[in-house]
């Protein structure tokens, strides 16, 4: 609570200037305006109470984070940016009250000109805000981007996020773009997700010694998730062979290259050990009536 102490007491300060300052003028016969010094107490009394209630949200949205999902920082600076907006504004009402609206009217075709001239930051920094209330991702999420961009999120701004990928590559992304394109967040609601690595077998391998053998030669790799264990479907029948999903759970998605290539690795060498031969394109080769001899044609 040592943050929220300043801004505490800067608005009990402040108000109490304002609720006193006529008195004390009076008595003290200070030659000072005490209307200017109302405003000046007022719009202080604003600003320390908005920066009085950042505070507190900050802090309580703080505790409601866990230390692996923290609540984005985007958010915080947004209640605080929202406070202070409203602070601004009811000081310019108390400095000149019903002349607001004209300023306003006045100002309208500057704000339209303006507006346009900067409508892709506009673009950015309000697809942050909706971003940063929806949070479908936080900082150290796996993230997946269009499905072109994979990255750890590092850090999140009003106009842009950015990335740490696999190869420590530091991707920036403007957050209109985000928000436009489909993202896929490895990380929520949990860390573990399933994937699958496909495997073509003959079709002279039966369908349920090929399962037992992909199965248990899936489930051989410490570095994958034993729980739920491995298994494998059939996905089709093809003309080369019979096509399986072997389906594993991996711990996060920083493994997930480093899970595929061991259960690739031990379906190969539980393939070479039951002596099974790789898939094959056979070819039908027919002759014509007179003897000559056709192309030859899959099958």
């Amino acid at each position: 609570m040592r943050r929220a102490a300043w801004p505490a007491l800067a608005l009990i300060a402040s108000v109490v200037v304002y609720l006193v300052h006529w008195r004390v003028i009076e008595v003290a016969q200070l030659e000072i305006d005490a209307a200017a010094l109302g405003l000046i107490a007022g719009a202080a009394s604003y600003f320390a109470a908005a920066w009085l209630g950042g505070r507190l949200i900050g802090l309580a949205l703080e505790h409601v984070g866990s230390r692996r999902r923290r609540v984005p920082k985007l958010l915080v600076e947004l209640v605080s940016v929202a406070l202070f907006i409203a602070a601004t504004i009811a000081t310019i009402i108390l400095v000149f009250g019903q002349s607001l609206s004209g300023a306003l009217a006045g100002s309208g075709l500057v704000l339209a000109v303006l507006g346009f001239a900067i409508r892709n930051v506009l673009a950015d920094v309000l697809s942050g805000i909706a971003l940063g209330l929806e949070a479908p991702y936080r900082i150290g999420d796996w993230v997946e981007v269009d499905d072109a961009i994979r990255g750890r999120i590092v850090e999140i701004g009003w106009r842009t996020t950015r990335l740490l990928t696999r190869d420590d590559t530091y991707t920036i992304l403007p957050n209109s773009r985000i928000a436009r394109q489909r993202l896929t967040n490895y990380s929520a609601p949990r860390r573990h997700y399933r994937t699958n690595v496909q495997i073509l077998l003959d079709h002279e391998v039966p369908v349920a010694l090929a399962k037992t053998m992909l199965a248990r030669a899936a489930a051989k790799p410490s570095i994958i998730q034993t729980t739920p264990a491995p298994d494998v479907r059939v996905v089709s029948y093809e003309a080369e062979g019979i096509r399986y999903a072997v389906r594993f759970w991996v711990p996060s998605f920083a493994e997930d290259i480093d899970c595929r290539d061991a259960v690739l690795s031990s379906i190969d060498i539980a393939i070479r050990e039951n002596g099974l031969r790789p898939p094959q394109t056979r070819l039908r080769v027919s002759a014509d009536s007179r003897g000559r001899t056709a192309a030859p044609a899959p099958h």
